[in-house]
C-alpha cells in the first residue's frame, strides 16, 4: 500500500508538461527557423540561432554576431465530457498556460576555419493547472516543468564543403507537482531540481553556393532530481526528501536547402526525438537509518515512443529588404492512446507556419514568426485503484505561437 501510495501522490513527472511539440520539448529556439516550421533548420545558417539545431553552421556566421529572441506560446486546451467517481462533471478550460521561451547566441569568428559560440536556451518545460477540485485530481493538478540550457560551441571548416561541429549543453532543470492522494484525502506536492551535462555533435556538407544538407545530434541528459514530497496529511513516505530520475531525450535531424533562383528557397526536415529512454520512472526515498543512503521506493514501467517531426518550407526574396517565410509540419505525439494522462493530454499534430525576415541595415536584422498548431482530438480514461478515483475526458488541444528576435553582426 505504501507504494501505491507513493506512485499516487508523485504522479509521472515526464508526463509534467505538454507543449506545442510531443512530450514537453520545446521546437521554438529560432525565430526565423520558426517561420518555415523548421523546416531545413539543420542546413539553416542564415544567423547563429540555428545551431541549436547544428553547430556546425557557425562556420557560416562571419565575425562577431548575437542574435536575441523569443517565442510567445499561447496554447489552448479544454477538456469535456469529464467523468469520475461522481458521473458527469464540468468542463475544465485554460488547464495549460501561457508561457515564454527565451534565447539568446553569441558567435565569434575565431579565423577563416574556426568559430566559438554560446548559446542560451529554454528547450523543454511546460505549465499545467487544474481547479483543485476536479474529478481527476488524483492524476494531476498543478504541473510545471522549466529548464534553462547554456551551451558553450565550437565549429570547424574541415574542407570547402564540409563543416562539423560539437557542442556542451548545461542543463538546469526544476520539477513542480501537485495532486491528490488516497482518494482525495491528502492534497500532495513534489518539488526538485539539478544540473547536468550532455553534448551536442553537427556536420555541414554545402554542394555548392545553392544546396546544402545538414545533420544534428543533441545527446539525452541523464537527470536525477533531488526535492523532497509534502502533503497535508501526516503519512511519512508522504513527507519526506527524495530523487527522481528524469532522462531528456536524445534527439537526430537532418535537413536540407536548397535556393531556386535569386528569389525562391526550398528546405525541408526530419527529426527523430528518442522518448523511449525513459523506459521507467525510480523514485528514491531517503533511508531514515542511513543519513547518507536511499532506498527504492517505486519503480514504474513507462510506454513513452519515439517520435518524428516532418516539415517542408519555403521562403521568397520579396526585395532586398523583406523576406517571406512559410512552413508546414507534421508533429507525432510521445504518448499512445492507451498510455496517455491528464498532465498530458498529448496528440499528433500538424503545424502552419509564416514569417518576416526584415534587414534594417547590414549589420541589423528582424525576424518575426506566427504558427497556429492544430493538435488531434485526445482521450483520457483511467480506471480507478485502490488509492485513486478513476477519469475519462476528451481534449482539445491548440498551440499559438509568435516568435521574435533581433540579429546584429559587429
Amino acid at each position: 500500500m505504501k507504494k501505491i501510495i507513493t506512485l499516487t501522490a508523485l504522479g509521472v513527472i515526464l508526463a509534467a508538461a505538454n507543449a506545442n511539440a510531443a512530450g514537453f520539448h520545446l521546437r521554438e529556439q529560432s525565430a526565423a527557423a520558426l517561420g518555415n516550421a523548421f523546416a531545413g533548420s539543420t542546413a539553416g545558417a542564415e544567423n547563429n540561432s540555428y545551431s541549436y539545431f547544428n553547430v556546425a553552421g557557425l562556420t557560416k556566421q562571419k565575425g562577431t554576431q548575437v542574435n536575441l529572441g523569443g517565442t510567445y506560446i499561447i496554447p489552448r486546451a479544454e477538456a469535456h465530457d469529464i467523468y469520475g467517481a461522481n458521473g458527469r462533471n464540468q468542463d475544465v478550460n485554460n488547464i495549460v498556460h501561457a508561457a515564454i521561451a527565451p534565447n539568446g547566441t553569441i558567435s565569434h569568428q575565431l579565423d577563416d576555419k574556426t568559430t566559438i559560440g554560446l548559446s542560451l536556451n529554454v528547450p523543454f518545460g511546460m505549465i499545467t493547472k487544474y481547479d483543485a477540485g476536479w474529478a481527476g485530481s488524483d492524476h494531476g493538478i498543478t504541473s510545471k516543468v522549466i529548464t534553462v540550457t547554456t551551451t558553450p560551441m565550437i565549429a570547424y571548416k574541415a574542407t570547402d564543403k564540409l563543416s562539423i561541429g560539437a557542442g556542451l549543453p548545461i542543463q538546469y532543470i526544476k520539477a513542480r507537482l501537485s495532486n491528490t492522494a488516497m482518494k482525495q484525502s491528502a492534497y500532495t506536492t513534489l518539488e526538485g531540481d539539478t544540473v547536468d551535462v550532455g553534448y551536442q555533435l553537427g556536420a555541414m556538407y554545402e554542394f555548392n553556393e545553392d544546396t546544402r544538407i545538414g545533420v544534428g545530434y543533441r545527446s539525452e541528459i541523464n537527470h536525477k532530481l533531488k526535492g523532497d514530497i509534502s502533503a497535508n496529511a501526516s503519512v511519512p513516505y508522504l513527507n519526506q526528501d527524495i530523487s527522481a530520475r528524469l532522462d531528456t531525450p536524445a534527439m537526430f535531424s537532418v535537413g536540407a536547402y536548397h535556393r531556386l533562383n535569386d528569389k525562391w528557397e526550398l528546405m525541408a526536415e526530419y527529426q527523430r526525438v528518442y522518448w523511449n529512454s525513459f523506459d521507467s520512472l525510480d523514485i528514491y526515498g531517503r533511508d531514515t537509518t542511513n543519513p547518507y543512503g536511499s532506498y527504492l521506493l517505486s519503480s514504474t514501467p513507462e510506454n513513452w515512443r519515439d517520435t518524428n517531426f516532418y516539415a517542408i518550407g519555403a521562403s521568397y526574396q520579396m526585395d532586398h529588404q523583406w523576406k517571406l517565410r512559410l512552413g508546414l509540419a507534421y508533429d507525432e505525439s510521445a504518448v499512445k492512446a492507451a498510455d496517455r494522462t491528464p498532465r498530458i493530454p498529448d496528440s499528433d499534430r500538424y503545424w502552419y507556419s509564416i514569417g518576416l525576415s526584415y534587414a534594417y541595415s547590414e549589420n541589423l536584422t528582424f525576424d518575426a514568426a506566427f504558427t497556429y498548431i492544430q493538435a488531434k482530438e485526445a482521450s483520457v480514461n483511467l480506471a480507478p485503484s485502490a488509492t485513486s478515483n478513476g477519469v475519462s475526458a476528451e481534449y482539445d488541444n491548440s498551440v499559438k505561437l509568435v516568435g521574435l528576435s533581433l540579429n546584429y553582426k559587429f
